[in-house]
């Protein structure tokens, strides 16, 4: 796979020469390929979320180079417009970003700012409320009548319906039961085996990365401190607990089991891989 964007020595400074100077961003150097599915962690502070702007164009680095296709995005601001079309980032809480009457023209803003025609609009209205799991006959009400879910699908789709080539999803199933935070990353799944995009999720939820995460960022005080496959790094576990960052509970459980001399893998990431790897375990020891 090709390398889509790209981040050299990026650097942000919050309050830059006052006494409330801050760096948020610390010379981060990654790299994303075409196709990945890459999940962004880190304590609260750490620096995901101004990253997560900076590689969509919404804040300028103090330092640094972002790039998409090679290209600096901030080398020429005329280019920014597009890049925001290329690189569609949904805030966390990102149904406080709907503000139109009705949930059809919340949706089409982006493609209409776009220039495409109204029948490609209406096209790319349907497909993305479908990615989304927005039931059509939501699309005429109005945004504030719908459930809390609801409007998190919406704003969903509005980034969606502009067919960005990397979607970013700040903290999507913050704030949703169980069975809407699993409803909701099955039909992100679904939109990237469909699409074939590129997606960076940035979750509190480990178990939430590691169903769907090809590769792990995690940003501490900062600055990269891993970016490796999703099961090398949730097998660091002690230097991310030393984070204060939680591992997914199945892993933690299969880690505990080795501790205590069973025969387990390392970065064991969800129910079903443990039940296969206990499964064979109980059958060699002639226990199943």
């Amino acid at each position: 796979m090709s390398i889509l964007l790209k981040t050299e020595n990026l650097t942000y400074v919050y309050g830059k020469k006052t006494p409330f100077e801050k760096t948020a961003v610390n010379n981060v150097n990654i790299e994303i390929k075409k196709g990945e599915i890459i999940g962004v962690i880190g304590h609260t502070g750490s620096g995901k979320s101004t990253l997560m702007q900076m590689l969509n164009g919404l804040i300028a680095p103090t330092s640094g180079k972002v790039y998409l296709d090679s290209k600096d995005i901030f080398q020429s601001k005329s280019e920014l417009r597009n890049v925001r079309f290329r690189v569609g980032l949904v805030f966390q809480y990102p149904e406080n970003q709907l503000f139109e009457d009705t949930v059809r023209k919340d949706i089409s803003f982006g493609p209409r700012n776009m220039g495409l025609s109204e029948d490609e609009i209406s096209e790319r209205v349907v497909k993305a409320s479908q990615f989304a799991g927005l039931k059509e006959e939501l699309l005429d009400r109005s945004p504030f009548d719908l459930s809390g879910g609801e409007k998190r699908r919406a704003a969903i789709a509005g980034v969606i319906a502009m067919d960005p080539e990397i979607l970013i999803l700040d903290e999507p199933t913050a704030g949703l039961d169980p069975m809407g935070r699993e409803v909701l990353l099955s039909q992100i799944n679904a939109y990237h085996n469909a699409k074939g995009n590129t997606i960076l999720l940035v979750s509190h939820n480990m178990e939430d990365i590691a169903k769907i995460a090809d590769r792990v960022l995690v940003m501490n005080k900062g600055e990269a401190v891993m970016f490796d496959d999703t099961k090398a790094v949730f097998s660091r576990s002690k230097e991310l607990e030393a984070m204060g960052l939680r591992l997914p509970q199945i892993t933690k459980i299969t880690n505990t089991l080795r501790e205590k001399g069973y025969p387990v893998s390392e970065g064991i990431l969800t129910v079903g891989q443990a039940f296969d790897e206990i499964v064979a375990l109980l059958k060699k020891e002639g226990k199943l």
